[in-house]
């Protein structure tokens, strides 16, 4: 407790603060696992439990050259000539949901 008197409790404040060391900055948290780098022809991204990622790629919606691969069990579309983005989008989301495979690399 500073002995001034309230008037001029303000002074008090100030010095004792200039006195006190200033606080070092802090970190945000590391996650446990880094997002991978994002393909070029990248259409969606969704997260696993585990925090992996299952990447949803390819030339875009009236395409059946899409696929999706997931970066933490290695899974990936099972018909690959049969990928429209309107099947395999609920597909990589079911994944994602379920897979608690965490990414080893």
């Amino acid at each position: 407790m500073c002995a001034i008197p309230l008037r001029t409790q303000g002074v008090c404040d100030r010095a004792t603060r200039a006195s006190s060391p200033a606080p070092t900055p802090t970190r945000p948290p590391l996650a446990a696992f880094t997002e991978p780098d994002r393909p070029k022809d990248l259409l969606i991204r969704f997260i696993t439990v585990s925090d992996s990622h299952v990447d949803v790629t390819g030339p875009g919606q009236h395409s059946d050259k899409n696929r999706w691969n997931c970066h933490g069990c290695g899974d990936s579309s099972d018909r690959p000539e049969q990928d429209y983005l309107f099947r395999i989008r609920p597909n990589a989301n079911s994944h994602a949901a379920a897979c608690r495979a965490i990414p080893l690399r």
